[in-house]
Parts: structure tokens; C-alpha cells; sequence
């Protein structure tokens, strides 16, 4: 199925790019590029992301934070690109992990 190969192939470039090998575990993409955003905490830490730079420090909380997945199967868990970083993230919420995609431009640091 063309559809299908596609898909694959597409998914092996974007695999490519950042040099993320699949192990183990199949983790889902995450298009996170519309997002504000920046690596907060020691360690590990949190991606915290929001629609602009201003509400990353909102004291309301208007901004969404994920952790940073960790495991021993993968090398590292922050991908840098030229352009975009893929961040290995745990979204506590039911189980869900994702390689959330960021413009590198949005980075706020």
C-alpha cells in the first residue's frame, strides 16, 4: 500500500534527522512546533510549552508541562536539530508518551 509505505518513510527521515533510533518501545510523534518553549529543571526536568513566550511564567498556570521520559533503552532523551529539537516526553496521563517536536526558533532560554 503506497499510503502506508509513505507513512514509513516519512517517519524514517524524521528519524533520521534528529539520529533517533526506535528501541524497544514505539513512541509516537508529537507535532509540538506552534509551542513557545524550554527545558526547565535539573536533570532529566520538564519541557514546558505554551502559545506564547509570555505565558510560559504565567502564575495561573496557563502553559503545559510535560517530564522528560527517561529509559534506559534510549541514549539520550532531548534530540537538537538545525532546526527542531524532539524531546522523549511522559504526559502523565494515561500512560501517554510522545517525541514532541519544537521549532527551534520558539526556544526560549
Amino acid at each position: 500500500m503506497k499510503l502506508l509505505d509513505d507513512y514509513f518513510n516519512l517517519q524514517n527521515k524524521i528519524y533520521e534527522y534528529f539520529g533517533y533510533v526506535e528501541n524497544w518501545v514505539e513512541i509516537p510523534i508529537e507535532d509540538s512546533c506552534v509551542y513557545f518553549w524550554r527545558l526547565d529543571g535539573e536533570g532529566p526536568g520538564t519541557v514546558r510549552f505554551a502559545e506564547t513566550k509570555e505565558l510560559l511564567d504565567d502564575p495561573d498556570g496557563n502553559y503545559y508541562e510535560n517530564e522528560i521520559y527517561t529509559q534506559r533503552f534510549l541514549p539520550k532523551w532531548v534530540y537538537r536539530g538545525t532546526n527542531f529539537t524532539m524531546i522523549c516526553v511522559d504526559t502523565r496521563t494515561d500512560g501517554n508518551k510522545f517525541l514532541q517536536i519544537f521549532d527551534n526558533n520558539k526556544e526560549i532560554r
